[in-house]
């Protein structure tokens, strides 16, 4: 578990939580340094944590930094966005307590077939990665 983030969950005019990062860990004028994110992602490997809706656990998984800060969908990200992402692995364990109406969803491109689920764990398609596994009790 990483400790010292100033993350809070505040609730909108509406009544749906968000989640607040107060501190910007990850800056730069041009680019972010991914090093950095997944040095800082490997601080969760191993944790578990819950969404407040449905008390289920999420475990997270050894491939998680390498698959948030090498993503497909990473790499195409430039400035604000990426900043965004970069800083949003401050606020992992809020994110997944936040989460709502998840949904199970198998991993349907070839590359995940080598890690296809194991018995007992399935993928939600709220969670960012698959590297967050839904454990089942």
């Amino acid at each position: 578990m990483i400790e010292n983030r100033n993350v809070n969950i505040i609730t909108d005019a509406d009544g749906k939580k968000l989640v607040l990062i107060n501190d910007i860990r990850f800056k730069g004028k041009r680019q972010i340094d991914w090093d950095d994110v997944k040095q800082y992602l490997e601080g969760y490997v191993g944790d578990y944590y819950e969404i407040e809706e449905n008390m289920e656990r999420i475990y997270i998984g050894s491939e998680l930094p390498e698959e948030y800060t090498e993503s497909e969908s990473r790499k195409s990200l430039m400035g604000a966005n990426a900043k965004a992402k970069a800083n949003a692995a401050t606020a992992i364990p809020e994110l997944i307590q936040i989460a709502s109406n998840p949904a199970f969803e198998e991993n349907r491109k070839e590359k995940h077939k080598k890690t296809q689920n194991t018995a007992g764990t399935g993928m939600m398609s709220v969670l960012p990665s698959r590297s967050m596994r839904k454990i089942r009790l």
